[in-house]
């Protein structure tokens, strides 16, 4: 290693650049990031970019160069060339380049936001605050974008305004503050992968605009200005409005229509948000294939500390595999994860079946009613074929369903192109019904024909009155929206559930937030649905997914840190999360949409976020990098891993840390399930004062079923000049004998008060088998 970190180049380094400059012809070209050991580079090459390109210009392709976030670069190369460089002393990792996948007005109140008070009157509605959104661009006409009377950019601002299709420099202005697109490692992921679609020019732009409408949305909702009058087709109406809406938006647009975003993209997005001076970014991404991959072969992950690191918050999409449990994606514990629930407005729609049964269900069907002429009722799924169950692409025969109202199962299409088909196929109407593992969970789409969603209970009733009748009919009538729904909030049916699959002790999602039925701005790019046959255009569209819960807390992280400038992104969250809500508008135990059952902490984390509570929280859990690196050395990392996250070398403690030791502002107790008898686990937690000076906190425990739960002290008293506290929490429970119940783990709350506040904190206790 001396030897090539002298000013002459090792042997071994001009193999290196040798190899890359040959591509072999053994195996095909797919595109890979390395990371590199930056202090490794050779002094005779004046910055890291020469060093990286030098002799290496035609083959194998140098996409992004990465000197912020992350050190390294991306390339096309074949497994050879891989294998060779992953040998070279100066790279710490190379990994493929993975594609993922986007998850996909009235919600600003229901998170506890009030005009000419509080929050938002103490933050100037986040003026100052740049929020960084990746995702797929923009639509900068929209008047969710207008800067009128918004002062000057933040001076610290170092960001363009990328030109490109339908994109100038005037698309950018004093709210929209910078747009950037990031296509390099897409296009050539589609070169080198065969079937994944390349950008296609005549449905999308190379340019920070739009094509999608997914990015836009995302956009409006974290920081959209107030616009008067919106609705989709009369759905919704009313005033829309983003959490923080003076804030600034700045556009990375990673994601491609059609063709996913990858990760090569996203890590030269980090590292230009980070450098351009953005103070929060919203990722709505997360992986396609349900795997979490390890921290340190994570770009999302890597790309995230390196912000978190910088001061920047980065709020993430839980993902939409919910209600299955350890769906839960986003893991790393410096980055906010945010889960979706429902608000107190809704979109019924109600089936009259001909034997005289009404089935309530939801739609935003705006078309021709049905006027309540009762048509044939069928169900083509009870041939047994999965294809005309699902109603998938060409798959239903006009014969049996031309006429009728057909009933159609969800899954494995796109619940408005399911009713495409029925269309095409001559069907005057849609039922789409749920299986079982969606439960009652119900989301509005905007359909080309009268459809409504129904739960699977419902659902089940129907197809057999379909399949017993003689002579089977229904009709469907819709509501328009309904505003003062109870329960809600209620945790999306398809929001992402713990626990955390890669790290059990750090509770994940976080937190849940809006992402039912929200209303924000769209692109005239394509109709509400996304459909290339829907040629509507619409000013804002209703949407639901984790994807629209992220930009609520990116919003809410915006606000909080104008009001609070010196807080840390670990700071910020904990507000959220000590402060969030359990209960619903009933004054209830918050329900499970699926179920209609109790939902616990790995449904919605520390609660629903509550920002009327947020801006004043008490105390903080706060984490510094010095205890992210500990945590990363507690789950085994060895220091080049550990160097793959934070760029710098590091020296883990002598003594190991242990993960739950991480000052979260919730706890996970681990047993082994092979222990017998009683065990005990302690926890170190250290809380900030962010309130009076002098205050006194005291301790309540809610202890989870059969577990007995102590902390000391019991009191924290603060002053000026004790403004932090540590305190033990020690948790014992009787291994053979806990009763962990369906989802495998028993809940309850720690919570200090000093009378004024209330900042408490999720306790969770499972066993697991160690490895």
């Amino acid at each position: 290693m001396a030897a090539f970190l002298s000013t002459s180049l090792s042997p071994f380094f001009f193999s290196f650049l040798l190899l890359l400059s040959t591509v072999s012809s053994l195996s095909p070209l797919k595109t890979f990031i390395v990371r590199i050991d930056r202090f490794s580079k050779p002094s005779v090459f004046p910055t890291h970019y020469h060093w990286y390109t030098s002799e290496f210009t035609q083959s194998p392709q140098i996409l992004h160069v990465y000197d912020t976030v992350f050190h390294g670069f991306s390339a096309t190369l074949t497994q050879e060339q891989v294998d060779s460089i992953g040998k070279h002393p100066s790279v710490l990792a190379v990994f493929e380049d993975r594609r993922r996948q986007l998850h996909t007005t009235r919600s600003p109140q229901f998170l506890g936001l009030r005009n000419q008070r509080g929050l938002w009157s103490d933050s100037d509605y986040g003026s100052d605050v740049i929020i960084g959104v990746f995702d797929t661009g923009i639509s900068p006409e929209r008047r969710s974008f207008s800067d009128v009377n918004l002062g000057p950019i933040p001076r610290r601002w170092k960001g363009v305004c990328e030109t490109g299709t339908k994109f100038t420099a005037k698309n950018c202005n004093r709210k929209i503050v910078g747009a950037r697109f990031f296509s390099k490692g897409h296009e050539a992921g589609a070169n080198a992968a065969g079937p994944i679609i390349g950008i296609n020019d005549t449905i999308e732009y190379r340019s920070p605009r739009d094509a999608d409408g997914h990015g836009t949305h995302t956009a409006s909702t974290a920081a959209g200005r107030h616009s008067f009058q919106a609705s989709l087709e009369g759905y919704a109406s009313g005033i829309a409005k983003g959490v923080a809406p003076k804030a600034r938006l700045a556009v990375y647009k990673v994601c491609w229509k059609n063709s996913g975003c990858f990760d090569s993209d996203i890590l030269a997005a980090f590292d230009a948000a980070v450098n351009d001076g953005v103070d929060v970014i919203s990722i709505s991404i997360g992986g396609g294939d349900g795997v979490s991959s390890p921290y340190y072969l994570d770009p999302i992950a890597i790309g995230a500390y390196g912000a978190a690191s910088k001061g920047v918050f980065v709020s993430s999409s839980a993902g939409n595999d919910g209600p299955n449990g350890m769906s839960v994606t986003n893991l790393a514990p410096w980055v906010t994860t945010v889960g979706a629930g429902t608000i107190d407005r809704n979109f019924p729609s109600v089936v009259t079946l001909g034997n005289g049964r009404k089935i309530y269900g939801v739609s935003l069907y705006a078309g021709a009613p049905l006027n309540g002429t009762m048509y044939p009722l069928v169900y083509p799924g009870k041939s047994g074929v999965l294809s005309v169950s699902l109603c998938m692409e060409n798959s239903l025969d006009p014969k049996v369903v031309s006429g009728k109202i057909v009933i159609c199962d969800r899954g494995s299409s796109p619940r408005v192109a399911k009713g495409l088909v029925v269309k095409k196929a001559g069907g005057v109407g849609m039922i789409l019904a749920n299986g079982i593992s969606n439960g009652e969970g119900l989301v509005g789409d905007a359909h080309l024909l009268p459809a409504c969603a129904v739960g699977s209970d419902e659902g089940d009733a129907m197809k057999a009155y379909a399949s017993s009748s003689t002579n089977p009919t229904a009709t469907i009538a819709f509501q328009g929206t309904i505003i003062g729904i109870k329960p809600a909030p209620v945790v999306a049916s398809f929001s992402a559930r713990g626990p955390n699959g890669l790290t059990p002790e750090i509770l994940k999602p976080d937190i849940i937030a809006p992402g039912v039925n929200i209303l924000a701005a769209w692109t005239d790019a394509v109709g509400p649905t996304g459909l290339d046959f829907d040629t509507r255009k619409t000013e804002f569209n209703i949407l639901s997914g984790t994807s629209m819960a992220c930009p609520h807390v990116s919003g809410a992280a915006a606000l909080l840190k104008s009001a609070h400038p010196d807080w840390s992104p670990a700071a910020l969250r904990s507000a959220m999360m000590t402060t969030a809500s359990i209960i619903d508008n009933r004054r209830q135990p918050m329900t499970e949409e699926s179920t209609g059952k109790p939902s616990t902490p790995y449904d919605f984390g520390a609660g629903h976020v509550n920002l009327g509570l947020a801006m004043d929280p008490g105390l903080i859990y706060d984490i510094t990098n010095t205890d992210y690196i500990n945590f990363l050395c507690s789950i085994g990392y060895g220091p080049k891993m550990i160097q793959v996250i934070t760029r710098t070398p590091v020296r883990c403690p002598t003594k190991k840390p242990l993960p739950e030791n991480l000052n979260y502002p919730s706890i996970v107790a681990v047993f082994s399930s092979l222990s017998k008898g009683w065990s005990t686990k302690s926890f170190i937690r250290t809380v900030t004062n962010v309130g009076p000076s002098n205050s006194v906190y005291r301790v309540k425990i809610e202890a989870p079923k059969g577990v007995t739960v102590k902390v000391k002290p019991s009191k924290l008293v603060f002053s000026t000049t004790v403004k932090k506290q540590s305190f033990v929490v020690a948790i014992s429970a009787d291994n053979q004998n806990l009763a962990l119940g369906d989802v495998g783990a028993v809940f309850g709350w720690l919570s200090w008060s000093d009378g004024k506040h209330v900042v408490r904190s999720p306790l969770v206790v499972t066993q697991l088998e160690p490895l």
